[in-house]
């Protein structure tokens, strides 16, 4: 439309087509990915700052939509720093402390707890096994026997068995695991199942996790297929504290309060989690489901339960996974911690899987997009932040580039459609101009700026939900206009005052490059008022202000690069008139803004 226009006034198809590509240029919103790529590189390496590893760039974005945190118990909320603090031995049934004077039964149950451990120990139950058979002072016997036959983890109650042997053929076969597993394997009473679960509530209410302890007199070399076929004496119940980390009531808070719920899925029974969970203040800690009535459960009725129950226990792959995809049915954004093997479906199926950098295995770590280096939650309080202010600040470049376009489209459209005066008052390269100082504007200005005061406090938005609402994108395009107006309001003062071409082109171009500038500080909130913000830190405000101030008075003022744009020099009291302009065109959005503040005090 514009190259049909202005060939048909000057009948120069190639001045004409110069026209038309400057309104094309100015059109094109090729800042806008430039934006989207810049912010999600620089937020990954600001994670990695952080001691967070993005393994996929969108996660960057997703982490500000986070509404639920799925976490492991052991080692995510306790430290993983096992001591076994109490036993119950079947012979005596009495619940005792490691540290005193313990009974012979007491000892047995200790040294066979330790002979279903791996020799070298790594798993911090097996440590702490390992540490207190050797503080009961008697001969030490590990370095006598070899392990000859082990069934590993599994079932469901899960439970290992390893069997052990001397040069003399003298046999320690020793099984531990879920006490319903061991229990269930063993040769027991009504009346002594009951004893036996009376104290294991009664050790597990005070936060303690509990292994069943079982010995078996196998005599034969030709093994059963399945541990649970040999013939197991029933030994006792070993429990271990492992103290909640010191950080993790403040992690919860801080997760609460931005509006995101935390669930605990473990593989430990109900009652140490739910001791554990009163003892960090989570919330919904008087409620759990178990993962063997997880999957008895209807689809239906699980997406209800899941958003009601916090607490999930004895959790096994196949359960870990229905959580996470009951939970993204509901339209809930998942965050998933893990560190084994088993995880790893759970972790894939997440919006944001989280594997722990320090005990993760490589199949979660893998399967995750984020790896947590130090395994401390914490560090998702500052992802969630971070995405959170990726996210605002991305829209506030957006707004920027959209509000700053819509000028310099009608300042090039408007003169030539209506027939002023003076029709061509842009060049392409005054386009360009605009467009060089608009760039680092939208990427780098506004990427590096300050999460805002309440943005945590804040409900996570929906995935669903449009970049843009319609009162969001309405407040770009009335901002363009306004800018519009005071460009296309000082074009018709110059010419009313009788200025020339060249001088009404220098005097529009002032007043839009300084709109930018105010639209750029004005833009930083569009809550907050631009005298709070401008306290906000952020180094490269002040440097892209000064290098387009600077080159703006080398356009004005040097001969050269005034007689290359076109330009007049400015008098003193039309540059000042120029700014007064393009500050009245952006900052009248301040009285908005004090609106919507005094609206909310007034709520509150």
């Amino acid at each position: 439309m514009v190259w049909g226009i202005n060939y048909f006034i000057s009948h120069d198809i190639l001045d004409s087509l110069l026209k038309a590509l400057t309104l094309a240029m100015s059109i094109l919103p090729e800042e806008i990915p430039m934006a989207f790529t810049a912010f999600m590189a620089i937020g990954a390496w600001r994670l990695m700052k952080m001691q967070i590893v993005v393994k996929q760039m969108k996660t960057v974005e997703t982490l500000g939509s986070a509404s639920v945190i799925c976490t492991d118990k052991t080692g995510t909320i306790t430290e993983n720093r096992m001591s076994l603090a109490k036993i119950f031995a079947h012979g005596t049934q009495q619940i005792s402390e490691p540290g005193k004077t313990l009974t012979t039964e007491e000892k047995e149950l200790i040294t066979f707890a330790m002979w279903a451990s791996e020799p070298i120990p790594f798993d911090p139950m097996e440590t702490a096994l390992h540490e207190a058979y050797r503080n009961l002072g008697a001969e030490d016997e590990r370095p006598h026997f070899k392990m000859v036959h082990e069934y590993p983890l599994g079932g469901k109650p899960p439970m290992m068995t390893h069997i052990f042997s001397n040069s003399a053929g003298e046999k320690k076969i020793a099984a531990k695991g879920a006490p319903e597993a061991i229990i269930k394997v063993c040769n027991l009473s009504d009346e002594e199942t009951q004893k036996i679960i009376n104290a294991i509530e009664t050790i597990t209410k005070e936060g303690y996790r509990v292994l069943g302890v079982a010995k078996s007199d196998f005599a034969g070399d030709s093994y059963p297929k399945h541990q649970q076929e040999l013939p197991f004496t029933f030994l006792g119940i070993v429990g271990f504290y492992d103290p909640p980390k010191a950080n993790i009531s403040k992690v919860l808070e801080d997760f609460y309060q931005a509006g995101i719920s935390v669930k605990i899925i473990t593989g430990d029974n109900a009652a140490t989690t739910q001791a554990i969970a009163k003892q960090i203040n989570f919330k919904g800690s008087e409620k759990s489901m178990s993962g063997d009535e997880l999957m008895q459960v209807s689809d239906a009725d699980l997406q209800k339960t899941v958003m009601e129950t916090n607490i999930f226990t004895r959790m096994f792959p196949e359960a870990k996974l229905r959580i996470i995809n009951a939970l993204k049915t509901k339209n809930q954004i998942v965050a998933m911690t893990g560190d084994g093997v088993n995880d790893g479906p759970a972790l894939k199926a997440a919006h944001i899987g989280i594997a722990m950098g320090k005990r993760g295995t490589e199949i979660a770590k893998q399967a995750a997009s984020l790896i947590l280096i130090e395994d401390d939650l914490s560090k998702m309080v500052d992802a969630v932040a971070m995405g959170r202010k990726i996210y605002t600040n991305l829209k506030k470049a957006i707004q920027y580039i959209i509000s700053i376009h819509i000028p310099i489209i009608l300042t090039v459209f408007i003169p030539l459609v209506l027939g002023w005066i003076y029709p061509n008052i842009f060049s392409p390269a005054h386009v360009i101009f605009l467009e060089l100082i608009m760039g680092p504007t939208c990427s780098i200005v506004f990427e590096n700026e300050p999460m805002e005061k309440n943005a945590m406090q804040q409900k996570p938005r929906s995935f669903k939900t449009t970049f843009f609402n319609s009162r969001e994108l309405l407040t770009s395009i009335i901002q363009g206009l306004a800018i519009s107006a005071g460009t296309l309001f000082t074009y018709q003062y110059a010419v009313q005052n009788g200025f020339n071409e060249a001088h009404t082109r220098t005097m529009v171009f002032t007043v839009l490059v300084a709109a930018n500038i105010f639209l750029t500080l004005q833009n930083r909130s569009f809550y907050y008022s631009i005298f709070t913000t401008l306290g906000y830190r952020n180094n490269l405000i002040l440097l892209i202000i000064s290098i387009t101030t600077g080159i703006m008075v080398l356009l004005l003022y040097v001969p050269t690069f005034t007689e290359f744009f076109l330009f007049e020099r400015l008098s003193a009291s039309d540059l000042g008139l120029c700014i007064l302009i393009g500050l009245i065109s952006v900052l009248w959005y301040e009285l908005v803004k004090l609106r919507l503040r005094l609206k909310n005090k007034k709520q509150v």
